[in-house]
C-alpha cells in the first residue's frame, strides 16, 4: 500500500466522476499475469510503487523512490486527446545516506497526446520523461530532474507475492474498504545515479508494490505506517498498520513474510506488534512529528528487531498536498538465537499538515 494519501487527496479536487463510476476492490479477484503489472481503468485508484537500498563499490550508501499513480477522473467517451480521463501523477525522491542529503520533486499531468499514460502492448508506465518499462525478463525504470536523476535495471529474484486474503487487502471493516495488492519483494538492482554533475555506478535490492482499488480508507482512518523490509538471509517481510483518528490501530491492519525460497505468509494484526520507541522528527516545513525509532516483535517467527535510519529528513514535502515521510531504514535485531539484519523503507502518512495548514483528516 503506499504515498498515495497526498495522491489521493488532492485530485479528488480535480475529479469530476464519483466513485460510482468504478468498481471496489471485493474478495474473489483473479490476477492475471503478466496483464495484471498495467493498467486497471475499472478502478478508480492504482499506483505502482518502486523503493530501494543500493550502493557504489567504494560503499556510499542511497535510497530511493518511483512511484506512478493513475487516478480515474471520468469514465465518458470523448474524442479529444485533452480529455481527462485519467490524471497520471509521480514522485521521485532520492537519499545520499552517506552524504545526508534528501533529494525530491512531483509532478502530475493528463494523459494528452502522450504526455503520460500506461501502455501494456509496449510494456510501459510513464510520466513525462521518468519511465517504468516491464518486459519479460526483467524491468527498468528511469527518473530525471533539476539537480538529480536515477535509471536502474531490476530483476526479480522471487514470483510475486498477492497480499491479504482471498484476493484482497483489507484496509478496515466493510465491503470496498480494501485493495487489489501484490508485490515483487526482492528486485537485483543496478544502474546509475547522478547528483549535481557526479555519477555512481550502484548495485542493490529493491521493491515493488502495485494496488489498485475504489476508496480504500474508512473515513475514521487518519493514515497508516508501513515497512518492506530485505532480510540479509533471503527473507522479507511487509508489516502496516491503519491508524484511526482517536490513534488505536485498526484491527484489520496486515503484513506477510516470505521465505528464502518465496513462499510467503499472511500475518493478521494479531500476529505482530509494531510500535514507536521514541526518537521523534519534527519537520520544519510541515510540523508533522515522525516517529523514526521502532519495535517489531512477530512470536511465531521468532523474530523481535529495532527499525532505525541513517537519515532523519525524509520527508517528501509536497505542493499538491499532504507531505508524508518515505525513507531508507536499517533493521536490527534477533530471529530466534541468530542475529537478524535487513534494510527496507518505512512509510508514514498522516502526520504532516496538509500545505502547512490543517492536519490530515
Amino acid at each position: 500500500m503506499k504515498s498515495r494519501l497526498a495522491f489521493l487527496l488532492i485530485l479528488l479536487l480535480a475529479a469530476t466522476g464519483g466513485a460510482a463510476d468504478y468498481q471496489p476492490a471485493l474478495p474473489g479477484y483473479h490476477y492475471d499475469f503478466p496483464r495484471g503489472y498495467f493498467s486497471h481503468p475499472n478502478y478508480q485508484t492504482e499506483w505502482w510503487y518502486y523503493t530501494g537500498n543500493v550502493q557504489s563499490a567504494d560503499g556510499h550508501r542511497f535510497g530511493f523512490e518511483l512511484t506512478f499513480f493513475r487516478q480515474g477522473v471520468s469514465r465518458t467517451p470523448a474524442s479529444s486527446p485533452w480529455y481527462v480521463h485519467d490524471l497520471y501523477m509521480a514522485h521521485l525522491a532520492l537519499s545520499d545516506l552517506s552524504g545526508q542529503h534528501y533529494y525530491h520533486t512531483e509532478r502530475i499531468n493528463r494523459a494528452g497526446p502522450g504526455i503520460a499514460g500506461i501502455d501494456a502492448a509496449r510494456g510501459l508506465i510513464w510520466n513525462g520523461n521518468w519511465s517504468l518499462h516491464i518486459g519479460d525478463h526483467g524491468q527498468q525504470i528511469t527518473g530525471v530532474a533539476g539537480d538529480f536523476g536515477i535509471g536502474f535495471s531490476l530483476t526479480p529474484q522471487k514470483p510475486v507475492v498477492i497480499q491479504g486474503q482471498n484476493g484482497i487487502s483489507q484496509k478496515a471493516e466493510g465491503a470496498g474498504h480494501a485493495s487489489h495488492y501484490f508485490s515483487l519483494t526482492r528486485l537485483l538492482t543496478s544502474g546509475a545515479i547522478e547528483i549535481g554533475g557526479t555519477k555512481y555506478q550502484v548495485e542493490g535490492t529493491s521493491w515493488m508494490d502495485h494496488e489498485f482499488f475504489t476508496g480504500s480508507m474508512a473515513g475514521d482512518e487518519s493514515g497508516w505506517d508501513w515497512i518492506g523490509v530485505q532480510f540479509s538471509d533471503n527473507t522479507e517481510l511487509m508489516l502496516y498498520r491503519m491508524r484511526h483518528k482517536d490513534g488505536s490501530v485498526d484491527p484489520f491492519s496486515s503484513g506477510s513474510y516470505v521465505d528464502a525460497l518465496g513462499k510467503s505468509r499472511f500475518l493478521t494484526e494479531r500476529d505482530f506488534t509494531m510500535s514507536p520507541a521514541g526518537d521523534a522528527w519534527t519537520s520544519p516545513q510541515t510540523h508533522g512529528e515522525y516517529p523514526l525509532r521502532w519495535q517489531v516483535s512477530i512470536p511465531s517467527l521468532g523474530m523481535r528487531f529495532e527499525i532505525t535510519t541513517p537519515l532523519r529528513d525524509q520527508e517528501l514535502t509536497s505542493t499538491l498536498g499532504p507531505s508524508y515521510w518515505e525513507g531508507a531504514v536499517d533493521v536490527r535485531g534477533q530471529e530466534g538465537s541468530h542475529a537478524l539484519r535487513g534494510v527496507g523503507y518505512l512509510e508514514m502518512t498522516g502526520y504532516a499538515q496538509a500545505n502547512g495548514s490543517d492536519r490530515l483528516p
